[in-house]
């Protein structure tokens, strides 16, 4: 199978990688050149434009930021639609919001094409490790098992919703609480931190305790560490919040925990720290 991948910011480069390291023929864009460098020296090909991408492979996977880049990669709303899509395997891992999918997948398919939603919980490590939950959503058989084996070495699993946009819906309630769990973790260390406890000891403590999980081994590392590098920056916690918002106020959902979450990585980024990790909610406690 010829794939093409476009989309290499944090998550997109590594998933890239893994599918090189598992011997998947890759071909390769971004309008970065230079995020293309290190996966073509690992053996991609090159494709100078989107629509060389589309031309070179059966299958596109789509890591983009946002619904815009997305919308251009794909050319939707020009001539260039229906050439790019047309006889091929559009996958789109990105988050976006469900009613953007479902119009988006109604396209693709009624221009001969197959839509697979497919967005992943996890942040860069999970990536480079390979451990990132798939979710998948569709409605061609034939094209979710060619999407669930070829996404298989970025997975420790891929989980099947049903159609699109119920793999997104399903990535926004997951997203609902890792946020909330984040947040909570940066209160509890920075006030354990302002009354004089060892946070060492306590983020041991909850590493031995039905409280471990992955993401809080990581983000706990990065808490104690004073480690902001981005591995899940806090703009695009943002828009994950503001994904969820829309979602459960739409359906009526009384949800005081998430509102307030959000309030306060929107107030992160607008004091600045944008293009920090998402334990940088800890200044709002600090």
């Amino acid at each position: 199978m010829s794939v093409g991948f476009a989309g290499l910011g944090i998550m997109g480069v590594p998933m890239a990688t893994r599918l090189l390291d598992a011997g998947t023929r890759l071909t390769v864009w971004s309008r970065r050149a230079e995020a293309c460098a290190p996966l073509v020296e690992r053996g991609a090909a090159l494709a100078p434009d989107p629509d060389a991408l589309f031309a070179a492979c059966e299958t596109v996977v789509l890591m983009l930021r946002d619904e815009g880049a997305t919308d251009a990669v794909l050319g939707r709303g020009t001539d260039a639609f229906a050439r790019r899509v047309a006889g091929h395997r559009v996958i789109v891992t990105g988050t976006n919001s469900p009613s953007y999918s479902a119009a988006l997948a109604a396209e693709v398919r009624d221009a001969g094409g197959a839509y697979i939603e497919a967005p992943v919980s996890g942040s860069r490590v999970p990536a480079e490790r390979g451990e990132l939950v798939v979710m998948l959503a569709g409605e061609d058989p034939d094209a979710l098992d060619a999407a669930e084996e070829l996404l298989a070495p970025l997975a420790k699993d891929v989980v099947r919703c049903g159609g699109a946009p119920a793999a997104l819906r399903t990535k926004i309630a997951v997203n609902h609480y890792m946020m909330a769990m984040v947040a909570a973790l940066a209160e509890a260390l920075t006030a354990a931190r302002t009354a004089g406890v060892d946070v060492a000891s306590v983020v041991r403590v909850l590493e031995a305790s039905p409280m471990d999980s992955p993401i809080g081994r990581v983000k706990a590392a990065k808490l104690v560490a004073g480690d902001e590098a981005p591995q899940a920056a806090i703009a695009d916690v943002v828009k994950n919040c503001r994904l969820v918002l829309d979602e459960v106020r739409a359906a009526g959902a009384t949800t005081p925990i998430i509102d307030l979450v959000s309030s306060l990585y929107e107030a992160t980024a607008a004091s600045g720290l944008g293009d920090r990790d998402m334990v940088a909610i800890a200044r709002m406690f600090a």
